[in-house]
């Protein structure tokens, strides 16, 4: 495999390219900062999404859908929120071969737009908590593109919400921190995250509290999985979102928007990935099972379609992999490439002995099991190997992760891993100081690992990294 990737101790950023083209999972678009997601790329966010979706709708949230085009004046309602995005803005100014009387923007991220259409149909305390979602793409022009991890274009979901108070808008985001996101990231996607709160510097432009889940790469960088932000009555004031109480008078709502990304696979890449390619946690996995025939001989195709069709009834995703003509070594390759959990190779020795060789990607084992038994017993193996790769993960974080006093050991140890050191001791002129040197405050947290629910509460912790 070391003519295959660039090992990752020699170049992690060209490992990582490596692996998207090799793992035939995207290649660039023909706009620049713009990526062709490939069929096993696309597979990968395709259970991304119905691991996601699931767990909102859960919540009480429902899908919708909202246009590509948002008027440029929706942004001017709310000053700091076109201040923040004004320099990632698409801008269309022609159409139809004229130009426009009002330019509109491609759709960097739908506050505006959501909040203009609460506004129509909240009228009533009874109307609330209104509980939206869509699954969409968005255009933030990117100066410096990287497949998966900041594209001119990406696909995500983007929920928005409205409530009566404060108080449940802030439960509700917890939720959806919680047991939507951070649920999803560790149990399916075997990555360890860090949650907390962002920074008043680092906060999403328009927000009042901003909440972030950061996973560590194997390189020790820092990678936003996803964030929760909460407004207040910001973008309530700003589009009129009111309703009749219960008492019968006039109240703003309080609005929350949440979101994760298409760079979630480019996280499961680097977190997980070896010099042998892709590692696929197995809850993830679009194959979580590759049968593999040795040969063409009528036995082994037919004991092949045999344990293919038992695993399928034992609800297993699995594919076979028939392609005999092509060698054995090099289907085994590329199995390791696009980090298939668990590899079934049945061939005349094994038929001979009435069992398949069952290889894993992750703990690197491989035994032999009766044929009869394969489809009973592999569950057992994949939720092993989903166990070892999150505890590998974790492990791996707290390798790189040390535990400081002074903003200088902060920054120092913030260049190869993250930094836990209390807030007070960062401030903010640490933060714009670390800034100065590419580091940034990743999140805020309490000593008990809690998320804080003010900028200002006493005793919190930070996290110092470099980050993607």
């Amino acid at each position: 495999m070391a003519q295959v990737l660039t090992r990752q101790a020699e170049d992690f950023p060209r490992w990582y390219q490596d692996v998207v083209a090799k793992a035939e999972l995207a290649d660039n678009g023909p706009v620049r900062g713009t990526m062709v997601i490939r069929p096993t790329g696309y597979a990968l966010w395709e259970r991304m999404v119905d691991e996601v979706d699931g767990r909102i709708k859960e919540t009480g949230a429902q899908n919708a859908y909202f246009p590509l085009f948002v008027p440029e004046d929706y942004f001017a309602r709310e000053a700091e929120h076109i201040e923040g995005f004004n320099p990632e803005f698409a801008t269309v100014t022609h159409a139809g071969g004229k130009a426009l009387p009002d330019p509109v923007v491609v759709r960097p991220t739908s506050e505006t737009l959501f909040g203009e259409f609460m506004s129509k149909w909240v009228n009533s305390y009874r109307d609330l908590p209104l509980l939206l979602n869509q699954w969409a793409n968005v255009v933030r022009w990117e100066k410096r593109p990287r497949i998966f991890l900041r594209t001119s274009e990406f696909l995500w979901q983007e929920g928005h919400t409205a409530h009566a108070d404060f108080d449940d808008s802030r439960e509700f985001a917890r939720k959806i921190l919680h047991t939507v996101y951070r649920d999803f990231m560790e149990n399916v996607l075997a990555v360890p995250v860090a949650v907390g709160r962002k920074t008043v510097r680092e906060r999403f432009a328009g927000a009042t509290s901003t909440y972030t889940l950061e996973g560590m790469m194997r390189d020790g960088k820092a990678l936003q999985m996803g964030t929760v932000h909460e407004f207040a009555e910001n973008f309530s004031r700003a589009f009129d979102i009111k309703f009749s109480s219960a008492a019968g008078g006039q109240q703003y709502c309080s609005t929350t928007s949440w979101g994760v990304s298409s760079r979630m696979v480019g996280g499961m890449i680097m977190c997980h990935g070896d010099d042998d390619g892709l590692r696929v946690p197995p809850r993830l996995a679009p194959v979580q099972v590759l049968v593999v025939a040795v040969n063409g001989s009528e036995e082994v195709m037919n004991a092949a379609h045999e344990v293919q069709r038992a695993m399928r009834e034992a609800g297993i995703r699995v594919r076979l992999d028939d392609r005999v003509d092509t060698p054995f070594g090099r289907r085994a390759v590329d199995a390791e490439l696009k980090g298939y959990p668990i590899r079934v190779e049945i061939g005349p020795r094994d038929l001979k002995a009435g069992q398949a060789t069952v290889v894993t990607r992750i703990r690197g084992t491989k035994e032999q099991l009766a044929l009869a038994d394969v489809a009973s017993k592999i569950p057992a193996v994949l939720d092993a190997e989903q166990e070892a790769l999150y505890a590998e993960a974790l492990a791996g974080r707290e390798a790189k992760t040390v535990d400081v006093t002074t903003l200088d050991d902060a920054i120092e140890a913030a260049g190869s891993g993250w930094a836990r050191v209390p807030w007070d001791v960062i401030g903010v002129d640490g933060e714009a100081k670390a800034n100065a040197s590419g580091i940034t405050v990743r999140c805020l947290f309490r000593e008990d690992g809690s998320v804080p629910d003010d900028d200002d509460e006493p005793g919190m912790v930070a996290i110092l990294s470099r980050a993607y």
